[in-house]
């Protein structure tokens, strides 16, 4: 197995862990808190995920990164795309920030105060980067398939 093949795999590890993650909160975890109106299940459920949840985010960045320098090699193109490459790595960086910023404010904002009152506004959240994620899949896809923007 060449490098290129290892940092493919790791990325597809990471994005396996954060998407999947995200699809059971969403579909699993999220509706059964919803309907008891605990707040208690999601902060469980975050609580083991994250041990392995934010690694796995952690792992896809730096391998997305070292897999991008092999696409679109001039960081600064990165962010004045002019190939379809360099417009799809844009694209994850951009996800990739928004990412960030929600579950920033989820894990600095909602999450510490999180009650009944507010656990249909973190569910917002949650729909949000599971959707985030799924742009990161599609567009992980658009890249190693040849599509474009």
């Amino acid at each position: 197995m060449n490098d290129y093949s290892v940092l493919v795999a790791l990325h597809l590890l990471g994005a396996s862990v954060w998407v999947g993650g995200h699809l059971v909160l969403s579909f699993a975890v999220l509706p059964r808190a919803l309907r008891a109106r605990d707040p208690a299940i999601v902060r469980d459920f975050e609580a083991g995920f994250e041990r392995i949840g934010i690694p796995a985010l952690l792992l896809q960045v730096v391998t997305g990164i070292l897999l991008a320098l092999r696409w679109a090699p001039d960081v600064a193109s990165w962010f004045s795309p002019d190939s379809p490459q360099e417009r799809l790595v844009l694209a994850k960086l951009a996800t990739l920030g928004l990412t960030m910023l929600l579950a920033l404010h989820a894990r600095l904002r909602l999450i510490p105060n999180l009650g009944p009152g507010n656990l249909r506004f973190l569910a917002v959240h949650i729909a949000l980067v599971t959707l985030l994620g799924l742009v990161f899949l599609v567009l992980g896809v658009a890249i190693r398939t040849g599509a474009t923007l």
